[in-house]
C-alpha cells in the first residue's frame, strides 16, 4: 500500500522532516526547498510601530548585508522588504568541508505591510544596524479642518 497518497501522511513527514528521498517519488507536492523558502518568508519576525509623526517597520535581518536588502513601495500603498540570505563559505564544500547540521534559514525573505492611508510615501527612509532593519515612514500633516462656508441671504 503506498501511504504517499493520503495528505495526512505527507503532513506528518513535512512536520517529522522525513528525509526528501524517502518520500519524493510517492508525492506530487510542492518541493521542501520551496516549502522551506515559503516558512523562511512567513517567519521574518517584524515589529510596526506607530508614533506621533511616523511609522516605524522593524525586521530582524541577522547576517544580512544592508546592500542585500530591497525596500519597495507597491501599488501605491504596499511597503516590501525583501531579500535573500546565501549560504556562506560554499568554496569550503569543495575542500571536503561540509554541513553537520544547518539551522538557520536560508533562501529568499519577504514581508508587506499595508501604508495608512496618512503614510508619506515621499518621505521613507531605511537603516540596517547590527541585523535589524529600521524602516521609517513619515506621517502626512492632518488635513486642515474646513471652515464653514457663509453664505449670504439677499432680501427679496
Amino acid at each position: 500500500m503506498d501511504l504517499g497518497r493520503f495528505p495526512i501522511i505527507s503532513i506528518l513527514e513535512d512536520m517529522l522532516e522525513v528525509p526528501e528521498e524517502h518520500n519524493e517519488k510517492s508525492r506530487n507536492n510542492p518541493s521542501r526547498a520551496y516549502m522551506r523558502d515559503a516558512k523562511a518568508m512567513a517567519a521574518t519576525p517584524a515589529d510596526v510601530i506607530e508614533n506621533p509623526n511616523a511609522y516605524a517597520f522593524v525586521v530582524d535581518m541577522p547576517g544580512i548585508k544592508g546592500d542585500e536588502i530591497k525596500v519597495q513601495i507597491e501599488n501605491e500603498n504596499v511597503l516590501v522588504v525583501s531579500g535573500e540570505r546565501q549560504r556562506e563559505n560554499k568554496e569550503k564544500e569543495n575542500d571536503g568541508v561540509k554541513y553537520v547540521r544547518m539551522e538557520r534559514r536560508m533562501g529568499k525573505f519577504m514581508r508587506k505591510f499595508q501604508l495608512p492611508e496618512n503614510a508619506d510615501l515621499e518621505k521613507i527612509s531605511a537603516v540596517c544596524h547590527d541585523g535589524v532593519l529600521k524602516v521609517t515612514v513619515q506621517k502626512l500633516p492632518p488635513p486642515e479642518p474646513k471652515k464653514p462656508k457663509t453664505i449670504q441671504v439677499q432680501v427679496a
